[in-house]
């Protein structure tokens, strides 16, 4: 049987951990994280957005599209979406935990694929990856869902 996987994510980090069993404590495996979301936006973006002035004399700055921490947290996003596929098609589980912050678990979702979708047994929307393996475990269900 291979070990149960759960993620642990917000806009700044990615925690994996394994459970051998539905009731196992939890033990950390790998850690992503998205240096780039802890930056001010004016750290992030290369350049002050430019101005146009109108013929009357007036003008205005033009607007950033997307703000750039919304931007960061989307490619991390996409970023932890591709990891689970691949050590998924590595056969490394077969089902998956999902504790995110709220927003993240938004975009996480969204960029996951059907395949790794599947295997999702439970979702939380909460932010504990600052946490420890032990309270982390002690804020789940006492045995884990299963497909």
């Amino acid at each position: 049987m291979k070990p149960i996987w759960l993620v642990v994510a917000d806009n700044t980090q990615a925690r994996f951990f394994t459970a051998k069993t539905h009731s196992a404590p939890l033990e950390e495996i790998e850690t992503l994280t998205n240096s780039e979301n802890r930056l001010h936006d004016r750290d992030i973006t290369s350049d002050l957005p430019g101005k146009i002035k109108s013929t009357g004399g007036g003008g205005h700055a033009l607007e950033q599209e997307t703000d750039p921490k919304k931007h960061e947290a989307d490619n991390f996003a996409r970023l932890v979406a591709a990891f689970l596929e691949k050590t998924h098609n590595d056969e490394h589980f077969d089902e998956l935990v999902i504790v995110a912050e709220p927003s993240f678990l938004g975009l996480l979702r969204s960029h996951l694929n059907e395949q790794v979708k599947k295997l999702v047994t439970l979702e939380l929307d909460k932010n504990i990856t600052t946490h420890d393996a032990t309270d982390i475990r002690s804020r789940l269900p006492e045995y884990l869902p299963h497909l």
